[in-house]
């Protein structure tokens, strides 16, 4: 559902163009300095802006805290914070009602939700909630503390210098996907729990609700299925678990090594691209020609890092909850 985690849980709620978007999460421990200025650099970071490439929708974006926060600390209870959505323009999604755009939910949604679906820019399905994600990454990094959750782009449109790739979409007139690459350094050994709940699954299971997602790798991923096993193997050369590589990322069984966690995912094009495409209508039972309008990115993967560190920040403080490594009372 809209939930995730068993001990700092989230639960995202809200769409593109309603009134606000927002995040309750349980499970935090109380003590905790919290203020807007902690979220600042984050959600900027998550912004679209003058930046080439990305959307030019801007909304303020400051968290307002709901519950949780008492003089500046967390309280121990649920944490309630609200984005507001101020600059919409829904008119540019009602004249399209009626013509599903390929790549997004439209159509899925229309069918399982009976048409009562919030279809303005997407709904509830919109990377407009991802600014939710951020906050509560934002948390879960405070209290990783020492544990440094970092990811970049390594590559946008086949081309590893960025600008280029992004280049290649302005000439097309289309959008283009990248590649995103997360490292985590500063993990203990053990974090994951044998069968299903591996670091890997959970990671991955969080990183899919990442709208644009369409692949993972962790360590060498795919590149394993052409190696050697006594080539692939990460030798242990001390005591602490360090290994000589890390083709397994950080992972072995499931469980962290000690070594630095290490992955990529693989982000499509902006499904919004303004060239003419086909689609059904579902009222007049026809294929029609159309472009998508409205304000959208030329590269989603340009916003992407900063979410998917929050992504695995959350999963991974979680883990940490569970493993008592982080104590349910911040002591100042």
């Amino acid at each position: 559902m809209n939930s995730f985690g068993r001990i700092f849980r989230v639960n995202i709620f809200g769409e593109s163009h309603g009134e606000s978007v927002g995040i309750n999460i349980d499970g935090i421990p109380a003590g905790l300095p919290l203020s807007v200025d902690d979220f600042l650099i984050d959600i900027e970071r998550r912004k679209g802006g003058t930046q080439k490439g990305t959307t030019p929708r801007q909304e303020t974006d400051l968290p307002i805290f709901k519950s949780g926060l008492f003089n500046g600390k967390t309280t121990g209870a649920p944490l309630t914070i609200l984005f507001e959505n101020n600059n919409t323009r829904s008119g540019d999604y009602a004249k399209q009602r009626d013509v599903p755009r390929p790549g997004h939910a439209d159509f899925v949604a229309h069918k399982k939700f009976a048409g009562n679906e919030d279809y303005r820019g997407g709904g509830h399905f919109s990377g407009r909630l991802t600014v939710a994600i951020v906050a509560a990454g934002v948390i879960a990094k405070k209290l990783l503390n020492t544990v440094k959750v970092e990811a970049a782009i390594t590559e946008i449109g086949g081309e590893k210098d960025i600008d280029a790739g992004l280049q290649k979409a302005i000439d097309a007139k289309d959008s283009v996907g990248g590649i995103v690459e997360c490292k985590v350094s500063g993990l203990p050994i053990g974090l994951g729990e044998p069968f299903f709940d591996s670091v890997e699954s959970l990671i991955s299971h969080a990183v899919f609700a990442i709208p644009a997602v369409r692949g993972i790798e962790f360590g060498t991923g795919f590149t394993a299925a052409k190696m050697f096993g006594v080539e692939h193997n990460d030798a242990i050369i001390d005591a602490e678990g360090k290994t000589k590589t890390n083709h397994a990322g950080g992972v072995v069984g499931g469980i962290t090594n000690g070594n630095e966690l290490l992955f990529r995912i693989a982000i499509k094009p902006t499904s919004s691209t303004p060239k003419e495409q086909e689609t059904f209508n579902w009222e007049t039972n026809t294929i029609e020609s159309f472009s998508v309008k409205g304000r959208h990115d030329l590269c989603i993967a340009l916003r992407v890092p900063v979410v998917l560190e929050a992504m695995t920040a959350m999963v991974l403080v979680d883990l940490m909850l569970l493993e008592q490594r982080i104590p349910r009372i911040i002591k100042n």
